[in-house]
């Protein structure tokens, strides 16, 4: 399972909400995940407020 607090833990020079969906498809395209679990908020200013469907969009 691929939780978004380990993301932003390891990912350090995220600056805009905008890396962090790039990194999520990424992410997704070099392991096998199944399941993706937003645990936290996105720390970014530019955070929209449909976070949570626009990351489950780049996931899946």
């Amino acid at each position: 399972m691929l939780n978004l607090s380990e993301i932003l833990i390891q990912h350090h020079e995220l600056q805009t909400f905008e890396e962090l969906v790039e990194l999520v498809k990424q992410h997704t395209k070099t392991t096998e995940e199944r399941f993706f679990r937003m645990d936290i908020l996105p720390p970014f200013s530019d955070t929209p407020d449909n976070w949570e469907d626009r990351l489950e969009a780049a996931f899946y």
